[in-house]
């Protein structure tokens, strides 16, 4: 049930239903599916067609039911505009789902690739309280699992704040040679060079970061090994997923990046100590050492629209460190962070790692969901799916109102559309609740609680 409209939107929507058109006012709001920060635009588009110059359709603001244009945002997080990132979250569902399953244009024998889930973890920047196997934490206390004071140092004036924030600064090159070093790692146990090794098979993968407690990024990676073609190419027979998982093993304990040199440390930044990788099987595999591939599409999905909100920290830029986090939830360790980070950028032989810009995602500034090239579908590749499937939509809606409309290569379009605001009005956002989605953890997908039962907290 959704609540009742405030008395301006009333207002509002009762003028337009005695003077204007609430049915197409509706329509025009509810087409946005429920986004609630639509980018807002004044301007007008003309579809010519390019052998008599007729206008066959026209698109003009003040003839809008709102007055303007409105743009879904496609805002990812979740906290921002929970309907966008909904779509981004099944977007990305299908994307790893295609990669190992098959689908959107990838071929089902995908699915007998040798494939792992493994879970890369950050070093230890200073003890902090947690729920280790045992139950009891370093502070004698056993903490429920909402407990605020989880992932927060023991003592906070020797944790090393510095070293924290640049590791989520050089958490995504730490992962790009991860990649170099697993190459060679294949190579190695197959006995071949590089160059040959790329000529047997191909390493494809799919990650997304996620916070732990303590603020410190660590990746989720879905990683296959393919034939020297991509996807529809079947590896050599050596390559096997024991294979896959002791190569990962080697790579992720000998790949380092280097960091800058400050007050005379020299930094250098490795993987932690806890790893965890499982095979995937197939897509309903219900056992408990090994996982589905849905479970783990689910999985991944769940963190691609969650950013450093997680941590308890801020899902925007901050100008100022002071005033943008007075009246915020943001936890004192989240705040310790920020501050780090605001006080480094500061430093002149910092100024690439852009730390005062990305203080509010504790210094990571990397993307949240990435994936190889060959690997699966594109997002890119789905929006375009979509967008052609409303297209497709609209032509027979036009045919049935006996308007239709003519084949859009025999078309020009004339536009000019100006940038005139964000958001919606009382009487707009009203509307709009009626098309927000539900956002569970995993709507119409398993349950990932076979994967997200190890999330390697600090157990440091």
């Amino acid at each position: 049930m959704h609540a009742p409209a405030p008395l301006g939107a009333i207002r509002h929507l009762t003028a337009l239903a005695r003077h204007g058109d609430l049915s197409s006012y509706a329509r025009q709001i509810q087409r946005l599916g429920g986004c609630e920060r639509p980018v807002r635009m004044e301007g007008h588009r003309f579809d010519v067609h390019a052998a008599t110059g007729e206008i066959v359709r026209e698109v003009i603001d003040h003839d809008l039911p709102a007055g303007q244009l409105l743009i879904r945002c496609s805002n990812r997080r979740a906290t921002r505009c929970a309907a966008c990132a909904e779509v981004y979250r099944k977007d990305t569902f299908h994307l790893v789902t295609a990669g190992l399953s098959g689908g959107k244009g990838i071929a089902p024998v995908v699915a007998g690739h040798p494939r792992v889930f493994a879970t890369f973890t950050a070093p230890s920047f200073g003890p902090v309280h947690n729920r280790p196997a045992g139950g009891r934490c370093r502070c004698a206390r056993t903490h429920p699992d909402d407990d605020p004071a989880l992932g927060t140092p023991l003592n906070p004036g020797r944790y090393d704040y510095r070293a924290a924030v640049l590791w989520n600064a050089h958490a995504g090159a730490l992962w790009a040679r991860f990649t170099t070093y697993l190459r060679q790692q294949l190579a190695s146990r197959a006995g071949l060079t590089r160059s040959a090794l790329r000529d047997s098979l191909k390493v494809s993968y799919a990650k997304v970061a996620e916070y732990q407690r303590r603020g410190a990024v660590h990746f989720h990676a879905v990683i296959r090994l393919d034939g020297p073609d991509g996807a529809e190419d079947s590896p050599p027979a050596w390559a096997t997923t024991e294979l896959l998982t002791d190569a990962i093993r080697s790579a992720a304990r000998l790949a380092d990046t280097p960091g800058p040199v400050i007050d005379g440390h020299t930094y250098t930044f490795r993987f932690g100590t806890q790893l965890d990788i499982r095979p995937i099987r197939s897509a309903d595999f219900a056992g408990t050492s090994d996982l589905s591939s849905r479970a783990v599409a689910a999985y991944i999905a769940k963190y691609a629209t969650k950013g450093a909100e997680t941590a308890g920290t801020l899902d925007r830029p901050i100008r100022n460190p002071i005033t943008d986090l007075i009246g915020t939830d943001v936890t004192d360790h989240a705040r310790q962070m920020i501050l780090t980070c605001w006080r480094l950028g500061a430093l002149p032989e910092l100024e690439d790692l852009r730390l005062r810009k990305w203080a509010h995602m504790l210094g990571f500034r990397g993307h949240f969901s990435t994936k190889s090239r060959a690997y699966s579908v594109t997002l890119g590749a789905l929006r375009q799916e979509r967008a052609d499937h409303n297209e497709a939509l609209t032509r027979e809606r036009a045919a049935e109102a006996g308007h239709p409309l003519p084949d859009p290569e025999t078309v020009l379009v004339l536009s000019h559309w100006r940038f005139a605001g964000t958001g919606l009005t009382a009487a707009e956002s009203w509307l709009a609740t009626s098309r927000r989605p539900d956002t569970p953890d995993t709507p119409d997908t398993p349950d990932a609680e076979g994967v997200s039962a190890w999330t390697a907290d600090e157990t440091n």
